[in-house]
């Protein structure tokens, strides 16, 4: 990992935070500076957006976020796209990196946003109930994956960059969620899960599974 550059999102929620910790100073309010230096703290360290260099190979597959496998299972057929049956499940902490990353190089063939309710994003049903917005993409050798960016229950936003055809990169910045969150994964059966239950996985770094043919 090199750098550590700044999400820009996060100015939004840091200037305000600075400005009331100057004039807390100034007024010498000083347990209210103290609260507001640490929220300010807080605000850094949660919208970094380490630059990581994982795998090129095409079989494999990197996480799409940081954060912690709290589930690992296996789907019907076309409940999510057709002919992707495995789910991995990614819990994204506030204390974690909530830069979403492309899992894969390809072409993003279907993208949807759903409204939903604000369950915490650990729950299993968070995966279906909850705010999220579904990508999949396909690669040039015609193995196709799916993951949702899904908001939890102190989430605000989630935001997406790209759009249906756009063609993305291996390890490219597509968006983030903001405020603790939950990214699941969708793969074919033939793909081979690299990743068990309560590993903690690094956006852009860890492989969480290689793909099988098509």
């Amino acid at each position: 990992m090199s750098k550590v550059p700044w999400a820009p999102e996060g100015w939004l929620f840091l200037i305000p935070v600075l400005i009331l910790t100057a004039a807390a100073l100034l007024i010498q309010w000083t347990i209210a500076a103290i609260v507001l230096g640490l929220l300010a703290i807080f605000i850094i360290n949660f919208f970094r957006d380490p630059r990581r260099t994982g795998s090129e190979h095409h079989v494999d597959v990197l996480s799409p976020a940081d954060g912690t496998v709290v589930q690992i299972k296996d789907v019907a057929d076309g409940d999510i796209w057709p002919g992707l049956t495995r789910q991995v499940s990614i819990f994204m902490s506030v204390f974690d990196v909530h830069v979403n990353r492309a899992p894969i190089s390809g072409r993003i063939i279907h993208y949807r946003y759903n409204p939903g309710k604000k369950i915490a994003a650990f729950a299993e049903k968070s995966s279906t109930e909850n705010e999220q917005n579904l990508i999949v993409i396909e690669d040039k050798h015609g193995a196709t994956l799916a993951f949702k960016q899904i908001a939890g229950l102190l989430a605000r936003r989630i935001v997406f960059d790209k759009k249906e055809g756009d063609e993305v990169v291996r390890g490219e910045r597509v968006g983030m969620i903001k405020f603790g969150s939950r990214v699941d994964m969708f793969f074919p059966a033939s793909a081979l899960i690299k990743v068990g239950m309560r590993d903690k996985v690094k956006v852009g770094l860890t492989v969480v599974a290689e793909l099988g043919a098509k």
